[in-house]
């Protein structure tokens, strides 16, 4: 164990040339970030998880209840053994040839059972009310740490010119504000990352659960190699957007639809300014050319680049989504279902349309555009 831990840190990787660990061990003149301050994180994340279960039930709740949210769930499908157990145990979206035998055992038309699927489904799916305090959550915290973010970072040097984000590095000293910062941020993605999986199931699991899995590895690694001033931009750079587009949703559900829609233009206006234009232009030139003239590039200099670049991809995917429904709605004048859709296809909603309606008068009608702290609605006429 003792190989394995003395290769992990193998100084010559972490650090730039002629510094040791030792160099940047505490000392009673100045405090410098230590890989052990991390393990604060987890139970700071229990904690967040914690308070938001209280904030949803005793704040959100009362809020949403006061705007006229909906609070029942989906209608009910009828009890049905057969039709239960083909759902749990075989498929939730039976094929033709399995709905006539199905319509030949119970003697049911196929489009009754058609519903019942719908219905059955649909009964999995969080309520208004559900999704209104999960937004909440997220608007609240993403408001309040981005705030933080920007009254710590305009004291700081390196806000205005960030070529001091490398100057006498690695000997930076570690303030309280800034591990404060890092600490509550990499909690919240820690929270975040064990809350997926309880939380509104989306199409976007994968893309979400790498995005969560690089932020924290982002902030580890710029922690534990001291690059953690420059860290600090690409955290409140990234915070930017997020509490505009809750608000959006926010607005959204409680059918506020002018306000909704305003939010969102502003959200991604936001979006793509600060993640295809600040971010690329401020943060990568210090990060890929500033800090190679004053410090020099070694091997966790290269991984870290390359997990900022990768962000930028991700960035890249989401602003296309962004402006991929941003022009369906100029051009149809409404939203059909959004590549992030957190519900299933536009076929649950076409059942529920009384014949003769076609399928795209029902997905114009009821599309849903759901996003998963980044993302996405078309003018804000749909579900999420």
């Amino acid at each position: 164990m003792a190989g394995i831990l003395a290769w992990f840190w193998n100084e010559r990787f972490w650090l730039p040339h002629n510094v040791t660990w030792a160099d940047l061990k505490n000392t009673e003149e100045a405090t410098f970030p230590q890989a052990e301050d991390l393990y604060l994180a987890f139970p700071l994340a229990f904690c967040i998880f914690m308070v938001r279960l209280l904030f949803e039930r005793f704040v959100a709740k009362p809020c949403a209840i006061a705007l006229n949210i909906q609070v029942n769930g989906p209608q009910i499908a009828q009890p049905n053994a057969i039709l239960e157990k083909v759902f749990t145990a075989i498929t939730k979206h039976p094929d033709e040839k399995r709905l006539e035998g199905l319509s030949k055992q119970l003697d049911w038309d196929v489009r009754s059972i058609q519903r019942w699927f719908r219905q059955r489904r649909n009964q999995e799916k969080p309520s208004t009310l559900k999704r209104f305090c999960e937004s909440m959550w997220r608007f609240s915290f993403y408001l309040y740490v981005f705030t933080y973010g920007v009254r710590f970072l305009k004291k700081t040097p390196w806000l205005w010119n960030t070529k001091h984000c490398w100057y006498n590095y690695p000997y930076q000293p570690l303030t309280a504000d800034l591990h404060y910062y890092y600490i509550l941020e990499l909690s919240f993605y820690w929270s975040l990352m064990f809350s997926q999986f309880t939380d509104i199931k989306r199409k976007d699991f994968g893309i979400m659960f790498l995005h969560h899995l690089v932020s924290i590895f982002l902030i580890t690694f710029s922690y534990v190699n001291n690059m953690a001033r420059v860290g600090t931009l690409v955290l409140c750079l990234h915070d930017s957007a997020d509490a505009l587009l809750e608000a959006a949703k926010m607005a959204n559900y409680a059918k506020f639809q002018k306000i909704c829609d305003l939010l969102f233009v502003m959200f991604a206006m936001v979006f793509i300014t600060t993640r295809l234009g600040i971010y690329p232009l401020w943060v990568l030139n210090t990060t890929l050319f500033e800090s190679w003239e004053i410090v020099g590039p070694y091997p966790s200099w290269w991984v870290f680049n390359i997990l900022l670049l990768l962000v930028l991809g991700l960035n890249c995917f989401w602003s296309f989504l962004i402006i991929k429904i941003a022009c369906k709605a100029i051009s149809k004048g409404k939203v059909s279902k959004d590549d992030r859709s957190d519900i299933e296809s536009s076929s649950d909603d076409e059942d529920s349309e009384p014949p003769g309606k076609s399928p795209h008068t029902a997905t114009a009608t009821n599309g849903t555009s759901g996003t998963n702290g980044y993302l996405l609605t078309g003018p804000c006429s749909v579900d999420d």
